[in-house]
C-alpha cells in the first residue's frame, strides 16, 4: 500500500502524491522551445520529485540525462577543469539509462575519459558537441543540487562554457535544454559566493529564461489525494473540507503538506480541524532540516532576519523590491510571497514558526516566565479565560513597563510582548496565526486554536474612537467567518490619561465583544 512521503523523491506507485502533470507539462513546452532554465525554490519544496518526474515522461522523445552534484566535495569545483570533468562523469554513468545507443556508450568509454583532469575548457566544448552529434535524439540534462557547486568560481566558468554553446548553437550541436535545481537562483550566485570570488562574478546564466511555474500544491489536487488514500484505507471524510485546512495553513508548500498527512495518518489523528491541528503542532515542535535550515539561514543573513521581525511585530509593509537584499533573499528561500505589491510571510506554518523562533530568544525574558507563572489562573478544563488573561497580563504590563509616550520602544515592540506573554499560555498544546490582511503597524487580529476551540483576539496601538470602531467592525467579521459569539480586543493606550483594566462587555450584531485598555 502507498505511503505518504516527506524523505526523498515521491513516486507516483509509491507514495500518495498530488498530481503534478499540469507543471510537467509547461516543463515540457520549455525544454521543446529550447530553453534553458532554473528551478530554484526553497528547501523540500517538490525540485527533486519534478525533475524524476519530468526525466520519465521526456524519456521517448530526448537523451535525458538526470544528475546531481549532491555529495560532492564543492572544492571539486574549485576551478574549471575539475568541474567539467566531474561533470562529463556524471553524464558517463548516466548515459547507461539516458541512451540506447552503442554509439554514445562507446563514446563515453573511448573519448570521454580521456585526460579528464587535464581538460581545457575548449575540449569540454569539442566533447559535448560530438556527443550531441553522435546522440539519437536530442540531448536534456538535469542537474540536481546545484548549490553544491554554486559558491565556486570552476562552476561558474563552467556555467560560461555552457552560455557561449548555447549562444553559438546555429554553427554547432549544442543541448537542447539544461535546467539547473537548487535553492539559489543561479542568478543570484554571488549571495553564495565566498567574499574573495565575489569580484569575478559575472552572471554567467543570463540566457535562462524565468521559471514562474507555481510549484506549490493546490487545495483540489490535496483533495485528490486524500480522496485516493481515503478509499485505500476505507475511511470516511470530507477530502475537501480537509484539504482546504491544510493548504491554508501551509500554502501548499509540498513538504508541509506530506508531513501532516504522514503524521496524521501514523498517528491515527482524526481527519478533521483537531486532527490537522495536531499534526501542525506537531511539525512546529518536532525537528526538521527544514526549519533547521530556516534558523541557519536566518544566523547567516541578520538583514533577513530584521525584515522578518519588522513585518510579524510591528506590521511594517516592506514594498518588493528585486534589489533589496533581504527581500530577494527572502522570496529566494520562499520564506516570503508577494502580496499586494508587498511581501508577506509565505505561509501561517511559518509564520507561527518565525515568531516561536524570535520569542524563544526572549525565553528568559520577564514576559516569558510570567506568562508561564500566571497560565494556571486562566486555564481551566482546556479552556483559556481570556478576560482573566487579559487582566493578568496588564497588571504585569503595569508593573514591569512604563506606558507612555516617552517609552517609543514598549509601543513598537506590545505585541510582541503580548506574544511572548502567550507563548508559554499555549506552548505544545495550542498554537496562533496572524490574519495576514488585519496586520499593520496599528493592528493585528490573532487567531488562537486550542484544544479544539479557536479565539480571536485583536491587538491594536489606540488611535482614538473612530479607528476603535473600524477595529471592532472588523473583528465581528472575523467572528462571523470563524463561527464565534465572542471576540477580544487588547487595546494598548499611551495617553498619559488612560484607565486601564478590562471594559463592559459589549454586544453587537448579536456578538459579544470584550475589550482591555493596557
Amino acid at each position: 500500500m502507498k505511503s505518504f512521503n516527506t524523505a526523498g523523491t515521491c513516486r507516483p506507485n509509491e507514495h500518495y502524491m498530488v498530481d503534478i502533470t499540469e507543471r510537467l507539462e509547461i516543463i515540457r513546452k520549455m525544454i521543446a522551445k529550447g530553453d534553458y532554465f532554473c528551478i530554484n525554490r526553497g528547501r523540500q519544496y517538490g525540485k527533486t520529485t519534478t525533475l524524476e518526474a519530468i526525466s520519465k515522461q521526456l524519456s521517448d522523445e530526448y537523451c535525458v540525462y538526470k544528475i546531481s552534484f549532491e555529495g560532492i566535495d564543492d572544492s571539486a569545483f574549485d576551478n574549471a577543469r575539475t568541474a567539467c570533468a566531474i561533470f562529463l562523469k556524471l553524464l558517463k554513468r548516466r548515459a547507461r539509462t539516458a541512451t540506447s545507443s552503442e554509439e554514445v556508450k562507446r563514446f563515453f568509454d573511448e573519448v570521454a575519459p580521456r585526460n579528464l583532469e587535464t581538460i581545457t575548457e575548449i575540449d569540454f566544448a569539442d566533447i559535448i558537441a560530438e556527443l550531441c552529434s553522435l546522440s539519437p535524439k536530442p540531448i536534456v540534462i538535469l542537474i540536481d543540487e546545484v548549490d553544491q557547486a554554486g559558491n565556486n568560481d570552476g562552476f561558474i566558468r563552467f556555467l560560461g562554457v555552457l552560455r557561449n554553446m548555447y549562444l553559438n548553437k546555429e554553427d554547432d550541436p549544442t543541448i537542447q535544454s539544461v535546467i539547473l535545481a537548487g535553492v539559489y537562483d543561479i542568478k543570484n550566485l554571488k549571495l553564495k559566493m565566498r567574499p574573495e570570488e565575489q569580484h569575478q562574478y559575472n552572471s554567467p546564466w543570463n540566457i535562462a529564461v524565468p521559471f514562474d511555474v507555481d510549484m506549490s500544491l493546490s487545495a483540489v489536487g490535496i483533495a485528490d489525494m486524500l480522496a485516493e488514500y481515503k478509499a485505500d484505507h476505507n475511511l470516511t471524510f470530507d477530502e475537501t473540507v480537509v484539504a482546504q485546512m491544510i493548504r491554508d495553513y501551509t500554502s501548499g508548500y509540498p513538504y508541509l503538506v506530506s508531513r501532516i498527512c504522514q503524521i496524521v495518518d501514523a498517528e491515527q489523528y482524526t481527519w478533521d480541524k483537531e486532527g490537522v491541528q495536531k499534526a501542525i503542532n506537531k511539525i512546529l515542535t518536532e525537528g526538521s532540516t527544514l526549519f533547521d535550515d530556516i534558523a541557519k539561514k536566518l544566523d547567516e543573513f541578520p538583514e533577513l532576519e530584521r525584515t522578518i521581525k519588522g513585518v510579524l511585530f510591528n506590521g511594517y509593509r516592506y514594498s518588493f523590491n528585486y534589489y533589496d537584499k533581504a527581500t530577494n533573499l527572502a522570496l529566494m528561500f520562499n520564506f516570503v510571497k508577494q502580496q499586494d505589491g508587498a511581501f508577506a510571510v509565505a505561509c501561517r506554518m511559518f509564520e507561527t514558526w518565525f515568531y516561536e523562533y524570535f520569542i524563544s530568544q526572549d525565553k528568559n525574558s520577564a514576559d516569558f516566565i510570567q506568562g508561564m507563572t500566571d497560565k494556571s489562573q486562566f486555564i481551566h478544563d482546556g479552556i483559556i479565560d481570556i478576560p482573566r488573561l487579559f487582566a493578568r497580563f496588564i497588571d504585569h504590563m503595569n508593573k514591569t513597563y512604563k506606558m507612555d509616550h516617552e517609552n517609543e520602544f514598549i509601543e513598537d515592540d506590545a505585541r510582541k510582548v503580548f506574544l511572548t506573554y502567550l507563548r508559554p499560555v499555549i506552548n505544545g498544546i495550542g498554537s496562533y496565526h496572524i490574519e495576514e490582511q488585519t496586520r499593520d503597524h496599528d493592528r493585528m487580529d490573532i487567531v488562537i486554536d486550542y484544544l479544539g476551540k479557536q479565539y480571536v483576539i485583536e491587538l491594536k496601538i489606540w488611535r482614538g474612537n473612530a479607528y476603535n470602531e473600524r477595529g471592532e467592525e472588523q473583528l465581528l467579521r472575523y467572528l462571523e467567518y470563524f463561527d464565534l459569539q465572542q471576540g477580544y480586543l487588547l487595546s494598548f493606550c499611551f495617553n498619559k490619561k488612560k484607565t486601564s483594566g478590562l471594559l463592559p462587555p459589549v454586544e453587537i450584531g448579536g456578538r459579544m465583544l470584550i475589550e482591555a485598555i493596557v
